[in-house]
């Protein structure tokens, strides 16, 4: 008692998870020397800075949302929840004037306090997560744009802050990619050296059995959605920061973003299997594609319909995965 029982995966299964993330990483290769030619504009400088400050944002978000789905939930309240972060560091610092770090941590922890209420409603609650996610991203957005009062807040007048994402600790890397690598390498840890990890994996595995040898799988639910909350409330404070404003009317569509890098990236939609590493290359994937669209002129409404099919080919090919594994 007090042990989850180890995942099991065999060797068919691992090996497919590696083939899965060769072929995510084949298809950025891909997508790189496509928009290369396509546009000679893609590979400067410019724009691969763009784009990485770009994958900051979706591949943080993708991060802590790689947790949930790995225990088979969902989450679909980070991207407006993103944006409540953003526009609560505002209202810490711009409006209520407090110190630079205080009003980051407020904002990362937002983002915590969220994914707390999701973990609640859900493990404790029962509902399912679909709908206790759809609820909070219908609440974050509402939030942000009363709070805000429909207008974004600036922070030009905060000393420092737009250093966080536009800064460069290491000469010619923008702080909000090493903000993203640094929290890739803690989310690893998390994910493979702790009991976090390795409850998470067992309740997306088989919950009941993870149950039943004397796991409170319900703590561990609702820790595992605060965590995820708190990449939400980091992305919020980077995003914010890149951008020098709160605004309250983004966010929206940054969630199946993030839930097709995972997707993308090897982490299966009915739980126990994923990795960091298959996330932050779904990322690239989701940032190169979208880059490359509008680097081409592409008009915005076909580049929705490009991200949905891709969002679509996704998940299919997740459930092609599933069918192989259980045959």
């Amino acid at each position: 008692m007090g042990g989850a029982p180890e995942p099991r995966r065999s060797t068919k299964s691992f090996l497919r998870a590696q083939i899965q993330q060769s072929l995510a990483f084949a298809t950025l290769v891909v997508l790189l020397v496509f928009f290369s030619f396509a546009s000679s504009n893609f590979f400067t400088w410019s724009n691969i800075s763009g784009i990485l400050l770009s994958t900051a944002v979706i591949g943080i978000l993708a991060l802590g949302t790689t947790f949930v789905i790995i225990t088979g939930g969902i989450d679909l309240s980070i991207g407006t929840g993103m944006t409540l972060a953003a526009v609560m560091t505002g209202i810490f610092l711009v409006n209520l004037e407090l110190p630079l770090m205080v009003g980051v941590i407020g904002g990362v922890l937002t983002g915590g306090l969220m994914g707390f209420v999701n973990g609640f409603n859900i493990a404790i609650l029962r509902l399912p997560p679909f709908i206790a996610t759809l609820a909070m991203m219908l609440i974050a957005q509402g939030l942000a744009l009363v709070i805000s009062g429909v207008r974004p807040i600036y922070f030009s007048g905060v000393a420092g802050f737009k250093d966080i994402a536009l800064g460069s600790v290491i000469p010619g890397l923008p702080n909000a990619v090493l903000i993203l690598f640094v929290l890739a390498l803690l989310a690893y840890v998390l994910l493979s050296k702790t009991l976090l990890g390795r409850y998470t994996f067992a309740i997306g595995s088989n919950e009941e059995a993870t149950r039943l040898s004397g796991v409170d799988t319900r703590k561990w639910k609702i820790v595992i959605y605060t965590v995820a909350g708190l990449f939400t409330g980091v992305a919020g404070v980077v995003i914010g920061a890149r951008l020098d404003s709160a605004q309250p009317q983004l966010g929206s569509g940054y969630e199946l973003q993030a839930i097709a890098a995972v997707i993308i990236g090897g982490t299966s939609l009915l739980g126990g299997r994923g990795s960091i590493l298959g996330t932050l290359i779904g990322a690239l994937i989701m940032s190169v594609l979208i880059n490359g669209l509008r680097i081409m002129s592409i008009q915005t409404e076909w580049q929705n319909v490009v991200i949905g099919v891709v969002i679509l080919i996704a998940v299919f090919t997740d459930a092609l995965r599933q069918r192989r594994d259980v045959s």
